[in-house]
């Protein structure tokens, strides 16, 4: 079975293990994703305060977003950054990548820092309800101490550009 959404394609088939044992898995199939750590000074980061509906609340999470059909992870680093905080970055830092649900997604998320940040204009995503909110590297470690940032990829990408 396999059905298209906008984004990405759940998929349920019969795998072989190396093991040898045959299994139904179901996955989704995603096309990648780049999250960012927006340094607006080395000790001040830009976060937002974004509505999940699934969850029925506000998070705090770093920029991120999927990348589109043919785009490079540069330019949808980018494309995220300017939509979700109106911040252009004049450099950005490749930092890794991580498999959030390995067991059950083929997403992988690449990790950028953004530094040298200047205003920007962007519009943002119509299905979006988000604030962007600049936070000290202690008030980034104390929320996180006290529960406050629960994202996933936020708390990866805070640990990989060594905020965390």
């Amino acid at each position: 079975m396999r059905v298209k959404g906008k984004k990405f394609t759940y998929v349920q088939e019969f795998v072989r293990l190396p093991s040898g044992m045959r299994v139904r898995l179901e996955k989704v199939i995603h096309p990648g994703a780049v999250v960012l750590v927006p340094f607006l000074k080395p000790s001040l980061i830009v976060f937002i305060r974004q509505y999940r509906a699934t969850l029925k609340k506000y998070i705090y999470e770093l920029p991120a977003g999927t990348l589109e059909s043919g785009e490079s992870r540069l330019a949808c680093a980018k494309r995220e950054l300017a939509e979700e905080t109106s911040y252009q970055a004049r450099r950005f830092m490749y930092k890794g990548f991580i498999y959030p649900v390995p067991g059950y997604s083929t997403e992988v998320i690449h990790i950028y820092a953004a530094y040298d940040l200047a205003c920007a204009s962007a519009q943002k995503d119509d299905d979006e309800l988000l604030e962007p909110v600049v936070l000290s590297r202690a008030q980034v470690q104390r929320m996180f101490r006290e529960g406050k940032i629960v994202d996933g990829k936020t708390v990866c990408a805070l640990t990989f550009c060594g905020v965390l």
